[in-house]
């Protein structure tokens, strides 16, 4: 019996077989829960997490708008810290979620901000 958890966890390792990031790439991680949106610049060769975003963020939640807006704003706010840091590419992992909807949104706030993949 497979539930919805286990099916995203199987797409998820799937994935994570075939991309991992590195300094000069990190790996762009999405969590999307019932309410919020987080996503993480990871570098797997050191294990670290360069920078990270979150409709939780002061700034974004304080916004008025719809998970899908919030989820723009937190990608460009993503884009902003990885630029002050001197990151500029990434390697996107929907990490089992569809591309569509918030994790689209996402996506299109971070290459709206400056990042490439």
């Amino acid at each position: 019996m497979s539930t919805k958890v286990n099916r995203r966890q199987k797409i998820r390792y799937r994935i994570r077989k075939k991309i991992s990031g590195t300094a000069q790439a990190p790996r762009l991680s999405v969590f999307r829960s019932n309410s919020d949106i987080y996503v993480q610049l990871i570098d797997d060769t050191n294990g670290t997490t360069l920078a990270s975003a979150s409709s939780r963020d002061k700034d974004i939640k304080a916004q008025q708008g719809t998970k899908s807006e919030k989820s723009v704003l937190v990608g460009k706010a993503l884009a902003a810290k990885a630029v002050a840091v001197g990151i500029t590419t990434c390697v996107f992992d929907r990490s089992g979620y569809l591309y569509h909807g918030r994790v689209k949104s996402v996506a299109d706030g971070a290459r709206e901000g400056g990042l490439q993949f």
